[in-house]
């Protein structure tokens, strides 16, 4: 028996699909504009003729009924129709299917004013990618790291796992740093086949034994908040709680702050959860 909900979201994507295709000119897709075009945009026939599917098949989408729809085609549907991220991101959450393409958002610029932002934030503050290289950070994340990232090309798991720096400041580094590998396969699990993701693994399980023997166990957690200790060489040990920000124009980056914690590491609170899915991040 089809729930209520199940039926109202296949309402409203076939309303979607067929607002989407009354936008898009048949001169879009080179097709004669017709003599006797009652329909503004694409017909049905059309569309389902450029996706390579049947117009019934289509017609029933559209109509909300119950059929059982390809990722290739929902891509092949996101195509034909022009959409926007916003709208590609809305067809596939309608649909109840994962993106192929979620992931490649290289060609989305970040805003100019990104380290001006992160500079204005008083608590230790970073923005991560999906590849986990630190594309900004504040004065006071430089001395809880002790000056890192300023050396080099900065990426957070590089300094885990081959930076020797990174086991006298973390505390409890074997265990930070096994959690870490399980949250980065959670992270990229949409960008398996990129060159990039596989080259950066690639370099950690030849540099580190313990990012090799983790990432071979095939863990997948959650990114969570909560305490992060850090023994500074200069300050003593360090006490944080971690909240993490999915930017809204680029899910795949992140903001991590790092906020004063008094609390001990049994009463710290967990992280926060926010837009694109579980948000905390593990800085270690």
């Amino acid at each position: 028996m089809v729930s209520r909900d199940d039926a109202a979201r296949r309402r409203e994507l076939g309303a979607f699909l067929r607002s989407a295709r009354a936008r898009v000119a048949p001169a879009d897709h080179g097709l004669p504009p017709g003599v006797r075009r009652r329909t503004p945009g694409l017909r049905r026939e059309e569309i389902a003729q450029l996706c390579g599917i049947s117009t019934t098949w289509y017609t029933w989408i559209e109509q909300g009924r119950e059929v059982s729809v390809s990722v290739d085609v929902w891509c092949r549907l996101a195509e034909a129709l022009r959409l926007a991220r916003a709208e590609r991101h809305y067809l596939f959450s309608l649909a109840e299917c994962a993106d192929p393409e979620a992931g490649r958002l290289d060609a989305i610029a970040l805003p100019d004013g990104l380290q001006d932002c992160v500079d204005s934030i008083r608590c230790p503050a970073y923005v991560l990618d999906q590849s986990w290289n630190v594309l900004a950070c504040n004065a006071a994340l430089l001395r809880v790291f002790d000056g890192w990232p300023a050396r080099g090309q900065p990426n957070l798991l590089r300094y885990i796992f081959l930076d020797p720096a990174a086991r006298a400041l973390v505390v409890d580094w074997e265990e930070r740093a096994s959690r870490v590998v399980a949250e980065f396969r959670a992270d990229v699990a949409a960008l398996a086949g990129e060159p990039g993701i596989g080259a950066l693994v690639a370099e950690l399980q030849a540099g580190s034994p313990l990012f090799a023997r983790a990432w071979t166990r095939q863990v997948v957690v959650d990114r969570e908040g909560g305490l992060r200790e850090f023994q500074h060489p200069a300050d003593g040990r360090l006490r944080f709680r971690q909240f993490t920000f999915r930017l809204a124009i680029r899910p795949d980056c992140k903001l991590v702050m790092l906020l004063n914690s008094r609390e001990s590491s049994e009463s710290a609170g967990a992280g926060v959860q926010l837009a694109a899915g579980p948000a905390g991040q593990a800085p270690e």
